[in-house]
């Protein structure tokens, strides 16, 4: 029998997170990191599992060169890395989970052996002593939180000894004991400036040199980041939008500037993406756009949050318009405008009534 590769990418400061954070955002930024990872796999690793902050991957009778192994590590780092930057420049939500998830780091464990497999609700998963092993080795004396630790068993297989040097690697010896065994590997910490990190689009503050074509005001007797969770997190548009069949939207995503969605009325699907704009000093700012319905060119809508108490703050919702053709911009004049403002309205009403029910319930 061949031997097999265990790999388990580890999301350091995961505990932490969880429990100084807010549960449902920190619960979507694992989440997005989890898939990301998985999706930088390119050794045709198998997925055994999920375990919560982690993923146990494996190889089956085959160990990947040196030269692959180093490369899908690098890999993985640098998809992580690069989507906690994108997570940092483009989030809108001030919540503690957004804000401080730039601070999670990375860790990859490998080890190799010859392992077994057992059927769990007709799953297939490694098991074995080397699998006990491979897990044991998550918890060491490395004094980081971001580096790739490979075992003496599997740095013998490799060929890979302390004295392999790169930009990127710089390998040490270390050892722990478990269960009164002594476990020998090789690590290198990582330095995320090494990384090649994949370039994103950063979208900019929309500007605009014309007065928006109406503002609707109003209170709402919920803090300001309260009111900005219940207007960006698209679970709760059909609370307060009317007319809409569904909303399509990805479930595992922190609403983000570049974010998209779509609004399904009868036949029509609507596509909107999430910007931002210049806000006034202490105001929370969430946009969206549109070139979906016609006769528009395009549409914005803004909603700004300025705090007044501890448990209060004003709404205000800005709308623009962008009609190119005199034909559009009459239609927009004569039609649209009045029927949106009424249209807007009534939303921010039902809004209105549906977060006072919500901070009702919650005082009760």
């Amino acid at each position: 029998m061949n031997s097999s590769l265990l790999f388990l990418p580890d999301i350091s400061g995961f505990t932490e997170f969880i429990q100084t954070t807010e549960v449902e955002h920190s619960q979507h930024v694992i989440a997005e990191l989890l898939e990301v990872l998985i999706n930088a796999n390119t050794e045709d690793l198998q997925l055994a599992e999920v375990e919560g902050d982690a993923l146990f991957f494996y190889k089956e009778n085959e160990i990947p060169s040196l030269e692959k192994l180093l490369a899908q590590v690098e890999q993985m780092f640098t998809a992580f890395y690069s989507h906690l930057k994108l997570l940092e420049k483009n989030r809108i939500c001030p919540c503690n989970a957004c804000s401080s998830a730039p601070n999670l780091q990375l860790k990859i464990i490998g080890h190799c052996g010859n392992i077994q497999f057992i059927n769990v609700q007709n799953n297939r998963k490694p098991f074995g002593k080397q699998v006990i092993e491979a897990h044991r080795l998550m918890k060491n004396s490395v004094n980081s939180d971001n580096y790739v630790l490979l075992s003496k068993m599997l740095t013998d297989t490799i060929h890979l000894s302390a004295t392999y040097k790169t930009k990127l690697y710089h390998f040490n010896s270390g050892s722990n004991i478990y269960d009164g065994k002594e476990l020998s590997y090789l690590y290198s910490i990582i330095d995320k400036k090494e990384l090649k990190l994949k370039p994103f689009q950063q979208a900019k503050k929309i500007e605009f040199k014309k007065p928006s074509a109406f503002i609707i005001e109003k209170e709402f007797p919920v803090a300001a980041n309260e009111l900005l969770e219940f207007i960006t997190n698209f679970k709760y548009r059909k609370y307060w939008i009317e007319g809409v069949d569904d909303f399509e939207f990805n479930t595992n995503e922190v609403n983000r500037i570049g974010t998209e969605h779509v609004c399904v009325i009868k036949d029509k699907h609507l596509n909107f993406i999430t910007v931002t704009k210049k806000g006034k000093p202490s105001q929370l700012v969430y946009g969206e756009m549109t070139t979906s319905p016609p006769p528009v060119d395009t549409l914005y809508q803004f909603h700004c949050i300025s705090p007044l108490t501890p448990n209060s703050c004003k709404l205000e919702t800005e709308v623009y318009f962008e009609a190119k053709s005199p034909i559009k911009k009459l239609l927009l004049f004569l039609f649209l405008k009045r029927t949106l403002k009424k249209n807007t309205e009534h939303a921010i009403d039902k809004l209105f009534d549906f977060v006072t029910n919500i901070n009702t319930k919650k005082i009760n």
